[in-house]
């Protein structure tokens, strides 16, 4: 009798643990491939918005830069094969113009009002 109950215990136990999944529970390996495709769907989307590796780092400190390289390269290759011209952000011209503005002092604004004359 002893037996049978304590097998019925093991079985009601083991069936338990196996629907730890239903449950929402992840393991760490789900977890590290989630943040792996979350830092690959990032570098593919700087790359789509035409942002350089180096600003889509800067702007995403905690995600895998390998990951974030990896997503980008691939995305970059998609967009030379298919001919896909990239969509830049509305904030992020601004930015950069600002960016060129002080990497080039007082001569920049010269030389583009020069240009569109």
């Amino acid at each position: 009798m002893r037996h049978t109950v304590f097998t019925i215990c093991l079985v009601s136990a083991a069936s338990l643990l196996a629907g730890c999944e239903a449950l929402g529970i992840e393991t760490a390996t789900q977890i590290a491939a989630k943040k792996e495709a979350e830092a690959k769907a990032i570098g593919s989307a700087c790359r789509h918005a035409v942002r350089s590796i180096e600003d889509c780092f800067g702007s995403y400190p905690r995600a895998g830069k390998a990951a974030v390289f990896a997503g980008w390269r691939e995305m970059d290759e998609y967009m030379r094969e298919n001919a896909i011209v990239g969509m830049p952000a509305e904030g992020s011209t601004g930015r950069s113009d600002s960016a060129d503005t002080r990497e080039s002092g007082a001569s920049g604004p010269a030389k583009s009002s020069s240009q569109s004359s």
